[in-house]
């Protein structure tokens, strides 16, 4: 018989995260990139008031959180990571009434709010460094130095910005400053006491507005190593994640988190803290969520892991044992707004949305929390054909670090409609929607069982109901034999098998199927697993 993808109706479902103190360790946390998810007054770039009107879906979709990117005072020169006031909301998103409002109708429907923070680096607009340029006294806060080289004309060392180029701009009196980004991000120097007595206050602020916790960025970046040395050779942003570099990751950064994490214990809540950290191992990365660090830390090398059975299985069992060492829970994501859409990863067309909607299945049953980027319950690919006059990503026009094509991935949501900008607000949208993607909304999959969308509800569903999966708590993750090509692990009450082949298999069937990416047939005894397909089975 062939079991076809329903959206079950759980009448006793409820959230398991909900009742525990530790309501992270298992729970699905939705990115909204601010500026593509909704616009509310029309002037093509999405605010905090579209994501508050929005919020119905991420309560229907099932997830327990929402991670809002930047939306403080800033000249957007890197899409709001270059904040130039950290209590301010930018007239572009809102005023922070906006922001109070979005927190108090979240919680109404039950989801918590992560705001971004920005700690490795400001903006060039920042008073501080405004102030830095024209008195040398004040410099003290960001990393100045003097040139190498005949009157000082070289830079101070060999850094490259990760987004291409020198890390280091000459200001007019011949000083040099850094910047592991764009030259409109000065890094801030965190030996300085100002330093940590601002960021500080920066949390409590937001803290004190009511919000759930921190994503942090870079927060493996704002400790560097002593002495500023050379790295001796070039293409480095091909390093990061992968080898030790002087300037991330150094041991200096877990005595911040330390002391932010004592100020996110003296909150009711809990209140949380997620670090995007980029450590060239899963032990690295383990040591920013010993118990008095980070509650969470991206798990980049499954986003990484290529569509291969084995590298998948590595990734899992080295990803569970690293953050078992220190008692943290792993956490999994798929995409983000700074890579490309793993439908367009995985091969793009028909082939990539099979693989991307199994993966997807296959990190919902994995013990730990896991990260949805907004589009990818829709389905959505990478638009990778927009023209150069209109994509923003500072680093599309330098060389030598990232490839400056994230537009791709930040392209506005689709609602509704026919045509663009599909619902996404009153007028038009910031980045160009594909004419063809009217069949990719919201209203177009909402009730089709066949739809990505819909496979995203159930499964959210199914995981707050059933406790094998996603709780790190239900107990150890069992990997049983299964043909080459293929994964098949048990967690108590629950079995998830992938198949990643291109063709069909044929294996004994685990259980009594309960959803799956695509049509499985069975007669009890026997399972046809179709190709790049994932399953989940009650026991």
């Amino acid at each position: 018989m062939t079991h076809e993808l329903t959206a079950p109706r759980l009448a006793s479902a409820s959230s398991k995260t909900a009742a525990s103190a530790g309501w992270w360790r298992d729970a699905v946390i939705y990115q909204v990139y601010v500026r593509s998810f909704a616009d509310s007054d029309g002037d093509g770039v999405g605010d905090l008031r579209g994501v508050r009107s929005r919020l119905p879906h991420l309560a229907r979709l099932g997830v327990d959180a929402v991670w809002l990117t930047p939306f403080y005072v800033s000249p957007q020169a890197d899409g709001g990571y270059d904040v130039a006031d950290y209590r301010a909301v930018d007239p572009l998103f809102g005023d922070l009434s906006d922001a109070d409002e979005l927190v108090r109708a979240a919680h109404a429907l039950d989801l918590r709010i992560i705001v971004d923070v920005v700690p490795n680096h400001t903006s060039d607009q920042h008073p501080w460094f405004r102030q830095a340029l024209t008195d040398p006294a004040a410099r003290g806060r960001y990393h100045f130095r003097p040139g190498r080289g005949p009157g000082g004309a070289l830079p101070p060392n060999d850094w490259e910005s990760v987004f291409g180029g020198p890390a280091w701009t000459r200001t007019a009196d011949g000083a040099w400053y850094l910047h592991l980004f764009a030259p409109q991000q000065p890094d801030l120097n965190w030996e300085h006491p100002e330093v940590a007595e601002e960021f500080a206050s920066v949390l409590r602020f937001w803290l004190d507005l009511g919000v759930d916790g921190f994503r942090i960025d870079v927060a493996h970046g704002m400790v560097k190593a002593p002495g500023l040395p050379d790295i001796g050779h070039g293409a480095q942003a091909t390093l990061i994640g992968t080898e030790p570099l002087p300037f991330f990751d150094q041991d200096g950064v877990h005595e911040i988190h330390r002391a932010w994490r004592q100020l996110l214990d003296s909150y009711e809540g809990p209140r949380i803290g997620v670090a995007e950290a980029w450590a060239p191992s899963s032990e690295r990365l383990a040591l920013y969520v010993r118990s008095d660090e980070m509650h969470q830390a991206f798990n980049f090398r499954f986003l990484n892991c290529p569509w291969d059975t084995a590298a998948m299985r590595t990734v899992i069992d080295e990803s569970l044992s690293a953050t078992a060492s220190v008692g943290a829970t792993t956490t999994w994501v798929l995409s983000n707004h700074d890579v490309v859409r793993h439908v367009t990863r995985y091969g793009g067309g028909r082939q990539g949305l099979a693989r991307a909607r199994a993966a997807a299945l296959l990190m919902l049953a994995l013990p730990g929390s896991a990260y949805l980027y907004q589009g990818e319950e829709l389905g959505l690919p990478e638009v990778a054909d927009l023209p150069d006059a209109v994509r923003q990503d500072p680093a599309f026009r330098r060389t030598a670090g990232q490839d400056g094509l994230r537009d791709g991935c930040r392209i506005p949501l689709p609602w509704s409609g026919e045509e663009p900008p599909y619902g996404f607000g009153p007028a038009g949208a910031w980045l160009p929607q594909p004419r063809d993607w009217a069949a990719l909304s919201v209203a177009a999959q909402t009730g089709d069982p066949h739809s990505t969308l819909e496979l995203y509800r159930a499964a959210l569903e199914l995981r707050r109901a059933l406790p094998g999966l996603g709780s790190p708590d239900a107990g150890p993750l069992t990997w049983l034999p299964s043909p080459e090509g293929m994964l098949l692990f048990t967690r108590p009450g629950f079995a998830c098998s992938l198949n990643s082949r291109s063709e069909p298999v044929e294996t004994a069937s685990p259980g009594r199927p309960v959803l799956s990416s695509a049509p499985v047939e069975t007669d009890g005894r026997t399972v046809l697993l179709p190709p790049d397909s994932c399953t989940w089975w009650a026991l």
